[in-house]
């Protein structure tokens, strides 16, 4: 099936988390327009509001006044939301006191170690389920800064040590193996922190205080990627998808889309909350199989479930490697797409770092489960309207957590 027409994505998911997070550890009031609504941001908003944190709607904006955070009355939950988990225990290591966190069925199961193991260096004690999951209740308080290489690069374990070194005494330095995606290091620097970002490495001396600004949530780029596959993957496909976060650690599936073939232009350019900002025009065409490799993944680990549908439908064998953060989601991403495509009858092989798929798939009406996993149903429902598949998706309903209009929004280019 041809896409046609025009969208707008919801706002980036990434940098509304952020937005709330920081707005709520600068002095004065932070105005945040165009938040995305989703569950996964409301339990960063609850999180935050249960830490002493003053966040209130006036009409399409929220308000957050800044205040010094406190140790909570009440075990703070996460929900489904990983982001919420690992960068609040940044935040809550540098608050006097004890935090006892947990989350949903799916997060408890997420480990936590990468972000506990650095934390107690700085200072705070946990006290996690395993040693490694939630429920985990946090001692924070005095912290000191620290060198932390990290062995795999990780956004939200960079960013949890940011956040914990604007709280703790001399320099706390990430070291990464590759660049993870940068929201919160160009946020900062926007709320008045001084970040020295160097190669790969990121920089915050503390203790800082920030200051309060106006900001606006570009579209975000992983929900973006659906509905681009979509029309990159359909010959006489035409789609426009505006207001687009262009930030270079994000926009690595558009590198691999064009790769493959893809027909992308990006129009109207422009800053947008320190982040780059574009209108993406998408049109079909055949794709060609690639390979992606374990240097590109962190630019795109998000989007993997989407380029696992443009691989299934392109010409030749795409081979994806690196990718054993995929495993530790929502829910094991790389078993759940091999599970999904093997029951729609396609060529699909799964490695202990990625999977094998050989394309193009002809896949005859089935039923997929999504493991209650939003990317891994958005995926599944863009691959039935690309392939004009009947495809049964178990719960749909799992899209709001990042993507509550996305059934309307791929109607509408139907």
């Amino acid at each position: 099936m041809k896409a046609h027409g025009e969208i707008t994505p919801p706002p980036d998911k990434s940098i509304t988390h952020r937005c709330f997070m920081i707005g709520s550890l600068a002095h004065g009031t932070t105005v945040i327009r165009n938040a995305l609504e989703s569950e996964d941001i409301a339990s960063t908003r609850k999180a935050l509001a249960a830490l002493g944190a003053s966040i209130r709607k006036d009409g399409d904006s929220y308000l957050v006044d800044g205040s010094t955070l406190r140790e909570p009355t009440h075990v703070v939950d996460a929900g489904n939301s990983g982001t919420t988990a690992r960068l609040v225990s940044g935040i809550v290591s540098g608050i006097e006191g004890i935090t006892v966190m947990t989350g949903d069925e799916s997060l408890i199961k997420r480990p936590m170690a990468r972000v506990i193991k650095p934390l107690e260096l700085m200072g705070a004690r946990f006290m996690a389920r395993s040693g490694s999951f939630l429920p985990m209740a946090v001692r924070g308080g005095k912290l000191r800064g620290i060198f932390h290489p990290m062995e795999v690069a990780s956004a939200q374990v960079k960013s949890a040590l940011l956040l914990a070194g604007l709280f703790a005494e001399g320099t706390t330095t990430v070291n990464e193996p590759s660049t993870s995606r940068d929201h919160t290091e160009r946020m900062l620097a926007g709320f008045g922190a001084t970040v020295e970002v160097r190669s790969k490495s990121v920089s915050v001396t503390g203790p800082q205080q920030l200051t309060a600004r106006e900001i606006t949530v570009p579209g975000d780029p992983s929900s973006a990627a659906f509905p681009v596959v979509w029309a990159a993957a359909t010959p006489g496909s035409s789609v426009l998808i505006r207001g687009v976060c262009l930030n270079p650690t994000r926009t690595g599936f558009l590198r691999v889309l064009e790769r493959m073939g893809a027909c992308i232009a990006i129009e109207n350019e422009k800053l947008q909350a320190g982040e780059p900002v574009g209108d993406l025009v998408v049109k079909g065409s055949h794709l060609k199989a690639v390979t992606i490799t374990a240097e590109e993944v962190p630019s795109l680990i998000d989007e993997i479930p989407a380029l696992v549908v443009a691989a299934a439908l392109a010409e030749g064998t795409t081979v994806i490697t690196g990718a054993r953060e995929l495993r530790v989601k929502e829910t094991d991403r790389i078993s759940a797409m091999v599970e999904g495509l093997t029951r729609l009858g396609a060529t699909v092989e799964e490695l202990e770092d990625g999977l094998i798929v050989n394309g193009p798939a002809r896949l005859p009406p089935a039923s997929v489960r999504t493991f209650s996993d939003h990317r891994i149903a958005m995926s599944f429902a863009v691959l039935a309207r690309a392939s004009d598949t009947e495809i049964g998706i178990d719960d749909p309903s799992c899209v709001r957590i990042s993507y509550p209009r996305f059934f309307e929004d791929m109607d509408s280019l139907a």
